[in-house]
């Protein structure tokens, strides 16, 4: 199963959901680690001698990563839009369904035959069977799969497994030595060893994304396995690579084993994962606003609208705060408070700190639970170029014919983008046909007399605007 990703300034590379394949390819690489003597002390050798050596480790780890086989219904086809007429059906091909292998990896956590691994390997599978490292083989449950966050659990009977020990990602640096076991290629267990390229990456493969990055060789087989440090301890979850071949690259990613740890526990405890919700659409904070919020640095997340009857509405948050900090914790940039905002628990009460006018202010919310169902429609950007432009964009005050054609929520007021012209301020600013501009300089606009008596009173010369797009909203800086 593969997923593509294309990454700025390069060639389009295969993000493939690493380890993953159809049964019957065949391949793979060999590998060594070796050792470098040097010149220590004696009481130093002494002590080296003692500590469990990285051959110890795996042997005793490496009979807790298993093999798993699942077997999924796939579509061979897609449908065509005319096979919803009665009578041109008849001319086409339905689509078929047939029955697909896949190969992957994963962890025993619990002596009682817990597993953890991916959701990309068994969610939604017909079958899933499990092979240990002694040759034993079983077939498990499903106890649960997360869509959102990749992690699955499965269940065998079975007592007195080998376990591994869970570790702690929280305290991973980067250059720190970390080790791959997994069944890459279908050919049996395999070890490869490197570092901690990278930490907190997203590659918007799912909703919630907190990867380390290895250069630990990650191949086709390998989704699900264990990534573990020098101590033997789990540390993360092998779930990807980017590559441009399908093998590795020494561009591996993992699911820290604190957020896969905390999401196994969801779906052991409930069978599904219960997310907290706040309320708010956040946006990262550029220098640019900075300077326009007075605020001390791009820390924090820029609050571009509240959810009606939402948490955050409740609590009185307002467009334009700026969050620093969530129940304690401080805020570096969106991806990190939407971890921490799904990770709290529906009904509890946190201190979200914001900064508003230039002022630190405390506020107390409610944290609700998160529907997935009301998550945002992107919207089609087919309006007509029927106004002149105005900072480089065409702008007629929203009508409802606008309306009904982009499905816009009853809530959303203001002007909309008929058009943009090339190399003016507002396609610098990444504006787009389609876009509802919300508010302006702080000023909510609900018309064009609106939008036109703002401007005219603005001396500035760079403006500061809210716009709707794709079910979302963010704040635009257009200079004059």
């Amino acid at each position: 199963m593969k997923r593509r990703v294309r990454f700025p300034g390069s060639t389009a590379l295969l993000l493939l959901a690493a380890a993953v394949f159809t049964a019957g390819f065949v391949g793979g690489r060999s590998m060594t680690i070796d050792g470098a003597a040097s010149l220590i002390s004696a009481p130093a050798l002494a002590a080296a001698q003692e500590k469990e050596s990285l051959p110890d480790i795996i042997e005793r780890v490496s009979c807790s990563v298993v093999n798993i086989t699942s077997k999924k219904m796939v579509s061979t086809g897609r449908d065509h839009p005319m096979m919803n007429d009665s009578f041109w059906r008849r001319f086409f091909n339905a689509p078929r369904e047939r029955e697909q292998n896949y190969l992957g990896s994963g962890v025993i956590v619990s002596s009682d035959g817990y597993i953890l691994t991916n959701n990309h390997l068994v969610g939604g599978a017909s079958e899933v069977k499990v092979e240990c490292k002694d040759g034993r083989e079983f077939d498990a449950e499903i106890i649960g799969a997360d869509k959102a966050s990749d992690v699955a659990v499965l269940k065998i009977d079975a007592d007195m497994l080998p376990t591994i020990e869970l570790g702690s990602s929280a305290d991973l640096r980067l250059g720190e030595t970390v080790i791959a076991i997994g069944y890459p290629f279908g050919i049996g267990q395999t070890v490869t060893r490197g570092i901690v390229s990278a930490q907190g990456r997203s590659l918007k493969l799912v909703d919630y994304e907190d990867f380390i990055q290895t250069d630990a060789a990650i191949n086709p087989g390998n989704s699900g396995g264990a990534l573990i440090n020098e101590r033997g301890e789990l540390i993360g979850i092998n779930t990807a690579i980017a590559s441009m071949t399908g093998g590795s690259h020494g561009i591996g990613f993992a699911i820290p084993i604190d957020f896969a740890h905390s999401i196994m526990d969801k779906l052991i405890r409930d069978g599904r994962v219960v997310r907290g919700y706040v309320g708010v659409y956040p946006q990262e904070i550029t220098n640019e606003m900075v300077d326009y919020f007075g605020l001390e640095s791009t820390e924090g997340v820029l609050i571009t609208n509240i959810g009606p009857d939402t948490p955050a509405e409740r609590a009185r948050m307002k467009r334009g705060d700026v969050m620093v900090e969530f129940d304690g914790k401080e805020i570096t940039g969106v991806e990190q408070f939407r971890m921490l905002a799904a990770d709290a628990a529906p009904g509890e009460k946190i201190d979200i700190v914001v900064v508003r006018d230039g002022k630190r202010k405390t506020i107390e919310l409610e944290v609700g639970e998160r529907n997935i169902e009301t998550a945002e429609q992107a919207i089609e950007e087919n309006a007509e170029d029927i106004s002149p432009l105005f900072l480089g964009v065409g702008l007629q005050t929203l009508q409802d014919e606008f309306r009904e054609t982009l499905e816009l929520p009853d809530d959303v007021a203001g002007v909309i983008v008929t058009s943009v012209q090339r190399g003016t301020p507002a396609a610098e600013a990444q504006l787009r046909r389609g876009d509802i501009i919300v508010e302006v300089d702080r000023k909510q606009i609900e018309n064009l007399d609106d939008f036109r008596k703002v401007m005219d009173d603005y001396d500035e010369d760079r403006v500061m605007v809210v716009i709707y797009r794709g079910g979302g909203y963010f704040y635009r800086i257009i200079r004059q």
